[in-house]
């Protein structure tokens, strides 16, 4: 069997410590694994246990701070062999006396990439800070890199332990990782860690690992710590930009607005300029580009939707936002819609036979702003090409490589899926919203009976809109039927259900059944409803008839609140409902409610949106619409008084549900 690759082994060397008299004393789990050992197997033997007969070690050196190194065959557990190429390096440490640390590696996977010693590469190379520290945590070896380290980190110096105060730096974490690895062996890997300088000026990110080094004894001999400054590290950066494209993109299901994120991010990690551009089918709201005059040599195909540049005022667009872009045919951005796959050009050609002499706007801007190297990938999602996104570099000299193709690949994908989502949310929520107002009554009229006036505001959050509806029913005699309910559920679904349910109740009302009989009625027919014609569970309803014979009001509720009256002096009451269940449950458990309105009297029903809220229930939200109808009672019509109580309710800002308000001013 041969030895562990690298993927199985990591990063490190093997490790050993060999005292004076060649016997093993250290042992890491890099070796366990490089020579199927374990330590408790290996130390006490001589290191010829190791070798294959014959085999020889490089001479250890007669001097100290002498180090050897050569390529040895190595004898594993199992019989097999390797060949290695061990590093010889003298340690003195108070406990283990005058020693020697050894380090070996399958010659394969020599990092230093030839006959140079690998120690040497590791030590004198390596942007790695490699120390080791005793029992103590007293630091008593340590390389260049760690000498070059210590602005950042004082203790690594010879002699100096993590517990020696220092001002300003604290060692209590360091302290805490070391005391684990020297208590359970487990190394740990790849620990972030984020150093400040104390004005503030400059900061530096380290990447720390470390590992254990056990004695003959079976107790630490210390830790080796292994730390890289991964400050500037352009994997890093652009690790951090995926992680913050999948925070960022897609927060919102607005598509000029997730167009514009990727931009954004993209800016400058990977690129000094990049558009964003999306098709007439992605943009529903936009003017047909079929309409924009094209010729041979410029079509419109997209609008240009998100743009970022390290420059100020964007000098590389030749469109502003919202603008129809035009290319020519035969240019990368129509080979690319076509063959949908990514444009990739390391340096870009703008000699007179390229594609720019059919283009010569933007030839004349990537001459003038130095562009000269340019990636351009398709947005497709769930098999639909939604548009292109160019990466541009004309700040930054370095062309794009394959790999700055991958991570424009990667953003453009998760960013086409946001805009996919995006899309289909706006066209259903356009298509449910103009349902719901077809479906809603165009021109309300009270007769000579009530005053009416109506308010409809579809709901600002992801749901879209609602099954919240109003009627008002001309009845025989001077009598008027006021009604408002709300569907469970939002969309297309919910609208039509709630088309369907205000033509049942106004079917129902030419029947002149009191409330409370057409709601039980109106119950009925959902629940036994075999062909799913009306899907409705947990509806609510207000039915309310008013005599202006009489003055009297009748009322019942299924599920829904109470309606707010307010009085000709202004005082609002909400009268006492028997609440009733939901439609849809079959239960048919209604109470009809009389009042007797005067004239003037302001009748307010509406949908709980109006008067619910994350923050404050339906009690707190009844409180609210009584102040504003209060406050706002005085005002000389009915149609102003609907605009002021909303505007003081709802205010500026999105509705967290949709809203149905409906009110209603009993004649004189």
């Amino acid at each position: 069997m041969g030895a562990p690759d690298s993927a199985t082994r990591g990063a490190f060397p093997a490790v050993a410590v060999i005292d004076g008299e060649g016997v093993m004393i250290g042992w890491t789990r890099a070796a366990e694994e490089l020579t199927g050992y374990p330590a408790a197997d290996i130390l006490g033997l001589p290191v010829t246990t190791l070798l294959p007969p014959g085999g020889t070690v490089p001479d250890r050196g007669p001097g100290e701070g002498d180090t050897r190194a050569g390529l040895v065959e190595l004898r594993r557990r199992d019989g097999g062999v390797i060949v290695v190429r061990a590093e010889i390096a003298p340690l003195d440490t108070a406990r283990a006396g005058e020693s020697w640390l050894v380090s070996a590696i399958p010659a394969a996977d020599d990092l230093s990439g030839g006959t140079g010693s690998l120690l040497e590469a590791l030590i004198s190379h390596f942007p790695v800070a490699m120390a080791i520290w005793d029992r103590d945590l007293r630091c008593v070896w340590l390389n260049a890199a760690a000498d070059y380290l210590e602005a950042v980190f004082p203790h690594y110096h010879l002699g100096r332990s993590l517990s020696d105060p220092i001002p300003g730096v604290d060692t209590g974490a360091a302290q805490d990782a070391m005391r684990r690895v020297l208590a359970d062996g487990t190394p740990m890997i790849d620990r972030e860690a984020r150093w400040v300088s104390p004005d503030g000026r400059e900061e530096r990110t380290l990447s720390t690992s470390l590992f254990r080094l056990e004695g003959l004894d079976g107790q630490p001999l210390g830790v080796c710590s292994l730390a890289l400054d991964i400050s500037h590290s352009s994997a890093r950066d652009r690790l951090a930009l995926l992680r913050e494209a999948s925070v960022r993109i897609g927060s919102t299901l607005d598509i000029r607005k997730t167009a514009q994120e990727l931009a954004d991010l993209a800016v400058p990690i990977l690129a000094d300029y990049v558009t964003v551009d999306l098709s007439e089918a992605t943009l529903p709201d936009t003017e047909p580009l079929q309409r924009l005059a094209a010729t041979e040599a410029s079509i419109p195909v997209f609008r240009r939707a998100g743009v970022a540049s390290v420059h100020d005022g964007v000098p590389e667009s030749l469109w502003p936002l919202g603008e129809a872009v035009f290319v020519p045919p035969g240019s990368p951005f129509t080979e690319v819609l076509a063959a949908r796959r990514p444009h990739f050009e390391a340096v870009l050609d703008t000699s007179p036979s390229s594609w720019l002499a059919r283009d010569p706007d933007r030839a004349r801007i990537i001459h003038g702003t130095g562009m000269h190297t340019l990636i351009i990938v398709p947005l497709e999602a769930r098999g639909d090409i939604l548009g292109v996104a160019v990466f541009v570099r004309n700040a930054n000299p370095a062309p794009f490589t394959r790999d700055d193709l991958v991570l424009a690949e990667e953003l453009v994908a998760r960013a086409a899926l946001s805009l996919d989502n995006a899309r289909r949310y706006t066209r259903e929520r356009t298509t449910a919203l103009a349902l719901q107002r077809d479906l809603l009554p165009r021109e309300l009229c009270g007769g000579t009976a009530v005053e009416v006036a109506s308010r409809y505001l579809p709901s600002g959050v992801r749901e879209g809109v609602g099954g919240d509806w109003y009627d008002v029913i001309r009845l025989p005699g001077a009598r008027i039927a006021l009604v408002v309910g709300d569907v469970t559920g939002h969309g297309i679904n919910a609208a039509a259900t709630m088309g369907r349910l205000r033509t049942a109740v106004r079917t129902l009302s030419y029947l002149e059944l009191p409330p409370d009989e057409l709601l039980a009625h109106l119950d009925r027919l959902v629940a036994e409803d075999a062909c799913g014609d009306l899907d409705v569970t947990g509806a609510t309803c207000l039915y309310a008839i008013y005599d202006a014979a009489t003055r009297r009001c009748t009322m019942a509720a299924a599920g829904h609140p109470p309606p707010a009256v307010v009085s000709p002096a202004g005082e609002v009451t909400f009268p006492q409902l028997p609440s009733g269940t939901p439609i849809g449950l079959g239960l048919g458990t209604f109470e009809s409610h009389d009042l007797h309105l005067a004239a003037g009297t302001v009748l307010a029903l509406y949908t709980d949106g109006l008067i619910e809220t994350r923050q404050a229930d339906l009690d707190a939200g009844m409180s609210r619409l009584g102040t504003a109808l209060a406050g706002a009672v005085r005002l000389p019509t009915l149609e102003s008084l609907c605009s002021a109580v909303v505007g003081t309710i709802v205010g500026d800002g999105p509705a967290e549900d949709d809203i149905a308000l409906l009110m209603a001013r009993t004649r004189a």
